[in-house]
């Protein structure tokens, strides 16, 4: 069984930012004056959110702009602060001066020292601009380094013949090979791992992580969909009812955390059954979070906090 009763998701998101640092900096090792890189955030409101910008205005050199109050909307100004913050991270502030003038913060540095550009900009999207997780940013040419939201299947029409094929996994890195290839497939680019073998699925507002067994037999994906639930007794009833009604899916109180889970037979593996899976829990985790967190007082997994453990 895929046991994930130790997972932490304060962990995996530390883990998640290492990850999506290193692969921005071997593209920053690479651009040059064919084009540029934007970084934007997913965000439900019209106003105009964080971003950060890379190019290469002369032979390796980079530069790196980051939004400003000028080029934020209202609900995204940031306060004395957090513009205090740009400048200590390393950023410097708006100018009308010099052969460059920006309205934005801004940064220029040899591109051999991609990673220093690097380390900013991930400081300014997480600690300045409060991105949550890398999964919530939208890049315009980067998106081998996200996990964007599969789009629904409507019907069984949606599924390749190939994805009915079925293949006996000889171990777990085998079936995680499988599920990588399939991951790929739905997504676009290869998922990204954490230390324990876990990957981070975006959902709407909320994430699913995905798991599998040491024997190879079992693909477990879950969502901790609320944390600090008060009244243990009380939680148990509310999610002993869910389960009656619930096809696919299980609740079940850890601690003080409900996670929901679906389990995936894996010995054979068939892609169709994790298409299914990942899109059956995308509905369940982001229809039901909200909700569940009001009934149990308890919190989602990001809130106006960020991650929560």
């Amino acid at each position: 069984m895929a046991d994930y009763e130790d997972f932490d998701i304060d962990r995996s998101t530390a883990e998640a930012w290492n990850e999506f640092q290193r692969r921005l900096s071997e593209v920053i090792s690479v651009i040059d004056d064919s084009g540029d890189l934007v970084i934007g955030t997913e965000s439900e409101s019209n106003d105009a959110g964080p971003f950060v910008t890379f190019s290469s205005p002369e032979r390796d050199l980079i530069r790196s702009e980051a939004a400003s109050n000028a080029a934020l909307g209202e609900s995204f100004q940031l306060t004395p602060a957090q513009l205090q913050s740009m400048e200590q991270l390393g950023w410097c502030p708006p100018t009308s001066e010099g052969a460059r003038p920006s309205a934005n913060f801004w940064v220029e540095h040899a591109q051999e020292d991609s990673d220093r550009i690097s380390e900013l900009a991930v400081a300014a999207l997480r600690d300045v601009y409060g991105v949550q997780h890398p999964v919530f940013l939208a890049p315009d040419q980067l998106a081998e380094i996200l996990q964007p939201k599969p789009d629904p299947l409507t019907d069984a029409s949606d599924l390749a013949a190939c994805d009915a094929l079925a293949t006996v996994p000889g171990s777990q890195e085998h079936l995680n090979s499988l599920v990588d290839e399939e991951l790929s497939e739905m997504f676009g680019h290869r998922p990204i791992r954490d230390t324990e073998g876990d990957v981070a699925i975006r959902v709407g507002s909320t994430m699913l992580f995905l798991r599998t067994a040491s024997d190879a037999r079992e693909i477990i994906i879950f969502a901790t969909v609320v944390h600090d639930v008060e009244g243990r007794s009380r939680a148990t009833e509310v999610l002993n009812d869910l389960n009656v009604d619930a096809r696919w899916v299980k609740f079940q109180l850890i601690r003080d955390r409900v996670f929901v889970t679906l389990s995936v037979p894996a010995r054979p593996f068939v892609p169709a059954h994790l298409q299914q899976a990942v899109r059956i829990m995308s509905d369940v985790a982001d229809g039901i979070d909200d909700e569940l967190a009001a009934k149990l007082h308890g919190r989602t997994t990001f809130d106006d906090d960020g991650p929560v453990a």
